[in-house]
Parts: structure tokens; sequence; C-alpha cells
């Protein structure tokens, strides 16, 4: 009878509606749900209360569309109390309350409870502007929409604790809804992993499926790894596709991604090797989906934080377009190094950029925009000057602007031969007209005019070497004559004698013709003997210097020349042989032009 006591007092008190006037008297009970209050459709959930310990009774309730719902739940333990949902639909989905009785009466309520259920409608999309990747301390808008016409978008984070905000909707192009959500100060201490959700308004605890997870990368100042595509940066449509994300930091787990895509691929290292990691990511068979631009992070297991990401990776997809433009190749294939070779891409079909690749090499493909010309769109690729290095088999391709990763099937190969020149490695730019600009013509006009000025000097001294070699080569090699007097002659051995205590001799010879004449310092003794020859001998000497005159025919334009001949030996005897012979004997002669 006892326990009966109480039980009929709680109903009393609520059938005179006893709860609402003693409210207050006891502490407000805890209304909670496990595993959560967020139930996808079809799942089970159990809801908690719990009171004081004097609970003799509780009561769980449901208000929908401003209508109260009681339902009394027996107790089992005195002060909390279990309600279970094994099947949860549409129909269970709501906002609970709860309270207890005592002997003193009922308890205020808890505070609201909202029930979800999730499923009801088709998942929505999460995207973060501009990319998943943020740096540390950095800020970022997550972006969840639909074309369901959701009134209400909802923005939940994975964790610990849950939380969730919710946006009214903002309408978009083409029947589409979403709502903006703006995320940070981010660091990279927790995981950051979102989902979003879309209701109606008018029923707010019936929510759609979630949204694909959304992970946040952040960023720090580490090493960046480095990413190549094996295959090279243009694949075929079909081919299979493998990245490789490497470094030499030795960090253990790698993250590519994809601009315009919100999924980073994540993959751990298997084998580090003395500070060496790398990680392969297969792409499987390349699609349209595929061409875009990827960059590719290191991280440690320890650590949340990603490193710097790598360098910019495009992926170009070959053989999308039916087009197939031509190449061509002016003035020749085959060239020698340091001539000008220009590339052409063309075709007759639409496009809008032309791109030229070299078999073989990491560079990326060199891109041109195209120009109308005779009906065909082309462009022009130009090696100014071309060196071995530029030698190999070239293919172009074309694309539009709409899908610049996309392209249209290869040109034919073309090769390139370069004959000569040294082995230069290092490739200069392959550039189009319109980049090439005016520099190239400078430096032209520069070289030509220093060659001008150097052509002149250099010319003048090869003659004035010329005029050196032919002097000396003829002061060496002419035998002593004793002229003849003539006109205008002054001969004056014996004075000159007088004059130079060293035995020097002197001779002086002038004349106004136009032929050289020659002077030659001579002996007393010679001279005497010379001036008794025969006519015979004077005709031999006539025939000598006018085989001299044709020679000095070189010479027409010089005024004056020096001759001077040092330490000629001679073994002719002294002039005076009671006079000792000079120590250096010189022969000076002195010829002048009119």
């Amino acid at each position: 009878m006892t326990s009966l006591l109480p039980a009929l007092l709680c109903l009393g008190l609520s059938q005179d509606q006893g709860i609402h006037t003693q409210a207050g008297r006891l502490p407000k009970p805890t209304l909670w749900a496990e595993p959560g209050s967020v139930i996808p459709w079809g799942s089970s959930v159990t809801l908690w209360c719990r009171g004081a310990l004097e609970a003799q009774e509780f009561l769980l309730f449901r208000q929908q569309q401003h209508e109260q719902r009681k339902t009394p739940i027996p107790w089992k333990r005195r002060n909390k109390a279990q309600f279970s949902i094994t099947l949860m639909t549409e129909q269970d989905a709501g906002r609970y309350y709860c309270n207890y009785c005592s002997f003193t009466g009922w308890s205020q309520s808890s505070d609201p409870l909202e029930l979800v259920v999730t499923g009801s409608y088709s998942k929505p999309s999460l995207s973060a502007l501009p990319s998943p990747v943020v740096t540390s301390g950095g800020s970022v808008t997550l972006q969840c929409g639909s074309g369901e016409g959701f009134d209400r978008f909802i923005l939940t984070k994975e964790g610990e604790h849950r939380l969730s905000w919710t946006l009214d909707s903002q309408r978009h192009t083409r029947g589409q809804s979403q709502a903006l959500f703006p995320v940070g100060p981010v660091t990279p201490s927790p995981k950051w992993t979102f989902r979003c959700y879309g209701c109606c308004r008018t029923r707010p605890q019936v929510w759609s499926h979630p949204s694909d997870p959304l992970e946040l990368l952040v960023s720090g100042v580490s090493r960046k790894p480095s990413l190549l595509a094996q295959q090279g940066p243009i694949v075929a449509y079909g081919q299979s596709l493998t990245l490789q994300c490497r470094s030499d930091v030795g960090y253990d787990r790698f993250a590519l991604s994809k601009e315009k895509e919100q999924d980073p691929t994540q993959s751990l290292v298997l084998q580090p090797q003395a500070g060496l990691s790398q990680v392969n990511f297969p792409l499987d068979t390349v699609s349209s989906s595929h061409g875009g631009r990827y960059r590719c992070y290191g991280g440690h297991n320890l650590s949340s934080e990603w490193s710097a990401p790598s360098d910019p990776l495009d992926i170009l997809v070959a053989g999308w377009f039916s087009d197939r433009p031509s190449l061509s190749v002016q003035p020749d294939s085959t060239v020698t190094s340091g001539e000008n070779v220009t590339l052409l891409c063309q075709s007759p079909n639409l496009t809008h950029t032309f791109l030229l690749s070299k078999e073989g090499a990491a560079d990326p493909p060199l891109g041109v925009t195209s120009e109308y010309r005779a009906q065909r769109y082309q462009a022009e690729f130009s090696m100014t000057p071309v060196t071995s290095a530029h030698g190999g088999t070239y293919r172009c391709y074309s694309s539009l602007s709409t899908s610049p990763y996309l392209l249209s099937h290869p040109s034919e190969p073309l090769e390139l031969l370069v004959s000569g020149g040294s082995e230069d490695r290092s490739l200069p730019p392959m550039v189009s007209d319109s980049q090439r600009g005016l520099t190239y013509y400078e430096y032209v006009l520069i070289g030509n005019s220093v060659a001008l000025v150097l052509l002149p000097l250099f010319l003048l001294l090869l003659l004035f070497l010329q005029y050196r070699r032919q002097s000396k080569h003829r002061t060496s090699d002419a035998p002593v004559k004793d002229p003849q007097p003539e006109e205008n002659m002054e001969l004056d051995p014996q004075n000159r004698h007088d004059e130079d205590p060293q035995g020097v001799m002197y001779a002086q010879v002038n004349h106004s013709g136009s032929r050289i004449r020659q002077g030659m310092a001579i002996s007393p003794s010679s001279q005497s003997k010379e001036l008794l020859d025969t006519k015979g001998k004077q005709e031999e000497k006539d025939k000598v210097m006018d085989s001299q005159d044709a020679a000095s025919d070189v010479l027409r334009d010089v005024t004056y020349a020096q001759l001077l001949a040092l330490r000629q030996e001679t073994s002719a005897p002294p002039l005076f042989p009671s006079e000792e012979p000079p120590d250096e004997p010189s022969l000076y002669a002195a010829l002048a032009i009119s």
C-alpha cells in the first residue's frame, strides 16, 4: 500500500494540473540522447532523464506543432529513467522535454532536446573556398549548397564536442540554394572535419542525408615536398596515371589535393629510408576529370599540421577533342646551331591556345594564344638562336579556354636536327614573335657597330706589321753599293768619319724624283775602286736600280722612312790600319721621297 501512495499522488497531481502549480519546488531535470541527438533514419536511440533522488516517476513529452504529448515512464532507478526508440522515423523527430514527480509535487521541465532524423532528402554538397588547405592561423569559407530548395542549412563539426551552426539559405543560380559559413582562425591542434545538411523551415528536425565529409588541411612552414607525374605532364585519354610525392624531410604521410576539389587523398609512407620518403598516388584510368592542377603535402603522425604545398603540377589530358593540328618548321628541320627556327602549329577548327611539347622533356609544354590568319588558327613558336639542346621530337596540341586541361589529339611528330656548335645543355627559351620584342635586334645592332669600329683598326695594324716586316727584310738583305754621283747627291764620308770617333759612317741621299734612291755607308777604299769601274759596270748597276724601283712602288705613299741596322758585323778590314776598329759598328740610311 505504501508503494502505491506516491504513484497515486503523482497521478492525482497530474490530473489536477498540479504540474504547473507545484513547479519550481524541485530541481530541474536533465534530458539527453544516446548515441546522440542526430540519428539516421531507421536507427535506434535512447533518451535519458535524470532528476532528484526523491523522484518517484518521470514524464517525457514532445512538443510538435504547438501541441503537448505526455507519456508516463515507469521508473527503474530512483533518480533516472530511460525511453528507447528502436526504429527512428520522421514521426519520432521533434523537440522533447522531461520532468519528474516526488512527494512534494512535480518538477519544472528540462531544457528542450532537439531529436533529429537524417536521410529524408538527398545530400547537399560541401566545399571550401578557396581551398580546403588553410595556412595555420588563417580562415576559410565553407559553402553548403543543394538543388532541393532547402530553407536552411546546418553545418556540423565532428569531434568530442559536436558543434553545429544553422543559417538560412540564399537563392543561387539555376534553382540552387546555398549558405556560406565562415570558419577560422584555424589551428593545427584539433582535426577540422565538417559535414552539412539541408532542411525545410516547417520541419526543422527532419534533415537530409549528410554531405560528404570535408577535412581542412592546416599547412605550416615545414619544407615542401616535390610532386611529379611518372608519365609526364601530358597523358593520353584512357591511359593509367600515377602521381608521386616525395621529400627528403622524412614525412610519415602525404596528402594529394586537386584544385577545386574538396577531398584531399591521404596516404601513409610504408618504408621511409634514410630520411627519404615517397608515396605513389595511382589515379587509375585517365578521364576528363583527371585534368587539373595538383599539389601535395607532407606530415608527421604526431602532428595534425601539414607542410607547405609542393609546386603545382598541371595534368593535361590529350585526345579529348577530335581535332588534330599540324606542325611545320621554318626554314628547315635540319639547321645549324645559331640559326633562327620557327615552329608553326595550326588547325582549321576553333582553337584558343596551342601547346608545344618536346618528347622526353620534364618541363611543362609551352602555350601560345592562337591567331586567326588565312582561314586557319595558328601560333608560332620561335627559337632564337637554336642550339644543340633544341634538337629532338616535337608535337603540338590545341585546347579551348573553357577546358584548359583537356587537349586535342597530338600532331604528327616533327624531328628537329641541330648540327654544329658546342654541346650546350642549357635550353634557351622558346618564345613567340609577340614575346620576343626588340631585344634581339638591339644585340645585332650593337654587334655590327663594334665590328665596324674594330675592322679598320685591325686592317691598319696588319698594314703596319707588313710594312715593318718588309723594311727589316730590305735592310738586312740589300747589298752595299756605291752610287754614282748624281743630281743633288752629297757624299762626304771623310768628314763624317772625322766627326764620329766611333767610326760610324753616314750617307744622305736627296732625290727629287718619284722613285726611291738608296744610300749606303761605304769605306774610302771601296769608294775609290768603284769610281774606276768601266762602263759595263755602270750598266749592270742601272739594271739593279731599275729592279729596286719596281719594288719601291709598293711604298709610294710613304713620305718618310728611317731604317736602322744595329750591331751589323762586317769582315772588311779597318779603314786605317793604325786605328782600332769601332766597338759597335752601325749603319744608318735615310730615305726621303717627295
